[in-house]
Formats: C-alpha cells, structure tokens, sequence
C-alpha cells in the first residue's frame, strides 16, 4: 500500500484532524485510530505525541516526507507536520499498520 495514496483517500474520505495540537489532544485521550508524523515535526512535538500515543495505545507511523510535502499530500497549501486518523473512510490505511 501507497502511504501517500492511504492518507489522500483517508482525509476525502474518512475522518482526519490535521495539526500537531488537535494530534495531540486525540493521542491523549486515545480517540484517534491512527497518527501520522512528518519526518521533520520537530523533537518535542514528536516526544509529546509519541508519549501521549504509547500510553493511549494508539498507534504511530511517520511519513517518510516532510511537513510540506505531508501538507500537499493531504491537498492543502500550508505544511502539516501531524496529522491524527479518526475515520479511514475508504482508505485501507488502517488495515496496514
């Protein structure tokens, strides 16, 4: 499976939040099915979320791109360096992981 294709399907049509500080809120409180982080979110950003992640057991995954280029996959003009699944629509993105 295409990350890129998944994460494009999934916020068309599924349910996604994007932004380090609604990834966050959804890492703490577990309601996020999956998280997605750019290769270049910065430390603390990446520490807070993964930390929040592991004791919601949520899971992880970084996109091998940076936050522009995560930005531009999701169809937006502006970088997303964090971005939380909380439906998959019709994207398979889900399955994979």
């Amino acid at each position: 499976m295409d990350l890129s294709k998944a994460i494009r399907l999934a916020v068309d049509t599924g349910k996604v939040d994007l932004g380090a500080q609604m990834t966050k809120r959804h890492a703490l409180n577990g309601s996020s099915k999956l998280i997605i982080l750019a290769k270049n979110c910065p430390a603390e950003v990446r520490n807070d979320i993964t930390h929040y992640a592991q004791l919601s057991e949520v899971k992880l995954t970084e996109f091998t791109g940076t936050s522009l280029e995560l930005g531009n996959v999701c169809g937006k003009p502006f970088p997303v360096s964090a971005l939380s699944v909380l439906e998959a629509g019709n994207s398979d993105i889900l399955s994979s992981e």
